[in-house]
């Protein structure tokens, strides 16, 4: 009789929990917006220039700063690899202790140097200092470098998630802002001051700039371009890397947790005896942006995960001069896991992935891996 009853219970509990969890997924959204992003006027543009322009030197400096740890890969290096491209600025990678960073969800580098080396340099602060995502918002010693940054003048930016590691500081107290789709209730619940802007991925309010998701990294540094050195300087600069335009506009509806989007997640991650580390060989002068950007998509399908290799253990050097070190030691990969060589066009490079995932491993996925990015991903690509 009693292991009857535990049995019984137990498909009860089992029944309970499959209701529970199909009503849920039922309850999501089955789909996102598919409108046009509303415009911005010429005013709005031109005031979010004029206040982020470089508060000190004519040539600014810009830090950009995270911890050995989990700092989010595109938004550390797709900054770094552009606005070193536009060389109109001063651009170092810091990390808050010495030794290599480990990027999250994959790569490897060598920061140019530590936030203690860059104060010792440079005792009057940065121009700008550049936030990325984190795996802690609250770091102490992040959190208090930054304060202190925005303290000597520097006007601070958040990118995606990092706009959490800035409002820790106590930075968005108070001040419009935004951030990545999936982490605005969460804000909205922690930083209660902060006055989300909807339909905006670059929102500045008195010297703190944010960014909505991960490839908003790309329209922020450019904006970057535009205030330190004018409009035709990032016009060039968006033909070089492959992008079309590079302001705020933003469809914040188009970006949700919705029911295909968990369906592709848990069916991803339960399918583990399909999943798979995919090769990318690391070359000296790679475009870093492209790298990043490669690496980040395709490690974020739940269903394989970038690695880099390279002949040696020894770091290399990108395009524009941070080190990657290899995740492994090889002189080749197996041909049908190999990644293709890394684009030099960044914004290509994405839609190629995007592209190749859908091939590989269908167009949920893609649009999965576009969501987290919060990329806006053309029709055409679909």
């Amino acid at each position: 009789m009693t292991w009857r009853l535990v049995l019984w219970c137990g498909l009860g509990a089992a029944a309970l929990l499959a209701i529970g969890f199909a009503g849920w997924i039922l309850a999501l959204p089955a789909e996102t917006s598919a409108a046009a992003a509303p415009p911005i006027s010429r005013e709005e543009a031109d005031g979010a220039l004029a206040a982020i322009k470089p508060p000190k030197r004519q040539r600014p400096l810009i830090a950009i700063v995270g911890i050995n740890e989990q700092s989010e890969t595109t938004d550390y290096l797709m900054p770094y690899g552009i606005l070193r491209r536009a060389d109109v600025a001063n651009v170092v990678a810091l990390a808050t202790q010495p030794g290599p960073m480990t990027l999250f969800p994959v790569l490897k580098v060598q920061p140019d140097a530590t936030t203690a080396e860059f104060d010792a340099q440079h005792p009057d602060g940065a121009d700008y200092v550049i936030v990325p995502a984190m795996s802690r918002d609250d770091d102490p010693a992040v959190s208090q470098w930054i304060k202190g940054q925005a303290a000597k003048g520097a006007i601070i930016v958040g990118v995606c998630a990092g706009a959490k590691v800035v409002a820790s500081a106590g930075l968005l107290d108070g001040r419009r802002g935004t951030t990545h789709w999936f982490y605005l209730k969460e804000m909205a619940r922690e930083h209660p001051t902060m006055r989300h802007v909807r339909d905006r991925r670059i929102v500045v309010d008195r010297g703190v700039a944010t960014t909505t998701g991960i490839s908003a990294s790309m329209p922020m540094s450019l904006t970057l371009i535009e205030a330190i050195a004018g409009r035709a300087k990032a016009a060039a600069v968006a033909r070089e890397i492959g992008l079309e335009s590079w302001d705020a506009r933003h469809n914040s509806d188009a970006f949700k947790f919705t029911r295909p989007f968990a369906l592709t997640a848990i069916r991803n991650t339960l399918a583990f005896w399909q999943h798979e580390q995919l090769g990318i060989a690391l070359t000296p002068g790679i475009d870093e942006v492209s790298l990043a950007l490669v690496a980040d998509a395709w490690s974020r399908t739940y269903r394989s995960r970038a690695v880099t290799f390279a002949g040696d253990v020894g770091a290399l050097r990108t395009k524009h001069g941070i080190r990657v070190l290899p995740d492994q030691i090889a002189s080749s990969w197996p041909r049908d896991r190999s990644l293709p060589a890394i684009a030099d066009r960044p914004a290509q490079a994405l839609d190629r992935a995007l592209g190749g995932i859908e091939a590989r491993y269908g167009g949920r996925t893609a649009d999965f891996v576009a969501m987290q990015l919060e990329y806006p991903r053309p029709a055409a690509h679909r």
